[in-house]
């Protein structure tokens, strides 16, 4: 009867903790937590998609513009220093750095990118035409992955300061989470267009004068 009477009051309390948890915001915490944690695995996934095409980008348009030594040198170092770091996006400093490398690999791009406007015979190249179709894509994904974690996070920040979700915010450990730096969200919100146009058109032979 005791151990019967017992079981009872305690699943009482489990149920009265979890109506408070309930009507406090805790759900509510759990699950913006949840897309944030998401939203940036896909900002992770889509930046490693564009370090993944770089290698044969640079291989490509080394293959026509083979004087090019030092734009090929600052992207291959660029690379590395996204790849070394270990980024924990709570911690501002270390987002920051993040931040800063990634931005550094896309002017080291941008400026490998800008080499094959002199090279005709490159930008009519069906391999570096089809890497070019495949880092437009990714740059595109990049755009939408960040400004979708830059939302998530954004909603996130808003919810455990409010009143009464900022105090179970406040028990449990939930602080407000560090935001992308962001100078031109606007800008941002627009993918990059990376884009050579068609292949320069081969003239056709000169006609022999008859005789």
């Amino acid at each position: 009867m005791l151990d019967r009477t017992w079981r009872h009051a305690r699943a009482a309390v489990i149920l009265a903790v979890a109506l408070t948890l309930g009507g406090c915001g805790y759900n509510d915490i759990q699950s913006s937590d949840e897309l944030a944690a998401s939203s940036w695995s896909e900002v992770l996934n889509q930046y490693q998609r564009r370090a993944d095409l770089i290698p044969n980008l640079v291989a490509t348009v080394q293959g026509f513009a083979t004087q090019e030594r030092e734009v090929f040198i600052a992207v291959t170092e660029a690379r590395s220093r996204v790849g070394q770091i270990k980024v924990d996006p709570s911690d501002p400093a270390s987002l920051k750095q993040f931040e800063d490398a990634q931005r550094d690999m896309g002017s080291a791009l941008s400026r490998l990118l800008v080499v094959a406007e002199n090279y005709p015979q490159l930008k009519s190249d069906a391999n570096f035409r089809e890497l070019q179709a495949q880092l437009e894509g990714t740059e595109n994904r990049i755009a939408v992955a960040r400004m979708r974690y830059i939302d998530a996070i954004r909603q996130y920040n808003t919810l455990v300061r409010r009143f009464p979700v900022n105090l179970t915010a406040m028990v449990f450990g939930y602080g407000v989470k560090p935001q992308f730096s962001v100078e031109n969200e606007a800008a941002i919100a627009r993918p990059p267009t990376v884009n050579f146009g068609a292949p320069a058109p081969v003239p056709a032979p000169a006609e022999t004068p008859a005789k």
